[in-house]
């Protein structure tokens, strides 16, 4: 299923055609699909080239550990992202490796890691619907991260499904159009006042 963005101005059809779909077909994720994915990831930007990002993935092929990550989301997540085949936690690590100091860009820098993943997963024919709706403290202790390290975003991928695998009013949110506040609400010139003239154009 496809769903584009209806764009107000002409943006990479990539961009254009990602999005965050619940209803997940039951195909396992190839590993070269998965390998792809995370070479995305290796390859966002950071903050002094820090990384600060870490990945805990679960996958079909794997019960115990798909398990484990489904049962950190909470129940309104559960009832469609059990399907996907992989689920994936992205984690932050809070300070500079050398310097031990907070890194105030580590959760920026994680979403860069974990939107290029996406984009990848657009480009591959998977979709990927980032969650926050987990268990945070559940996440920490059951998945084993360490201090220092914060649990940011549970990513649901697989390759697209049906709709009608979802619950009614599931179904009735992944067949609505999509909708975006245009881009005069959230850009504005010089200092916070209002929008360029140019956007309005």
């Amino acid at each position: 299923m496809e769903k584009p963005a209806d764009v107000a101005h002409p943006i990479h059809a990539l961009l254009q055609r990602r999005w965050s779909p619940r209803a997940f077909a039951d195909r396992m994720v190839e590993p070269e699909q998965l390998q792809s994915l995370f070479e995305a990831a290796r390859w966002a930007p950071s903050s002094n080239n820090e990384q600060p990002w870490h990945f805990i993935v679960g996958t079909k092929a794997d019960p115990p550990a798909h398990d484990r990550l489904v049962a950190c989301l909470k129940e309104g997540n559960r009832k469609w992202a059990f399907r996907a085949p992989v689920l994936i936690l992205s984690v932050a690590r809070l300070n500079f490796e050398d310097e031990g100091t907070p890194n105030r860009h580590a959760w920026h820098d994680t979403g860069m890691a974990a939107l290029s993943l996406c984009l990848q997963a657009t480009a591959l024919g998977l979709v990927a619907h980032q969650m926050a709706g987990f268990e945070i403290e559940k996440a920490r202790t059951d998945l084993g991260i360490p201090a220092g390290y914060e649990p940011v975003a549970m990513i649901a991928v697989g390759y697209p499904g049906d709709p009608a695998t979802l619950p009614d009013y599931l179904r009735e949110r992944e067949l609505k159009p999509r909708e975006r506040k245009p881009a005069t609400e959230f850009v504005s010139d010089g200092t916070w006042n209002g929008p360029p003239d140019w956007l309005t154009r």
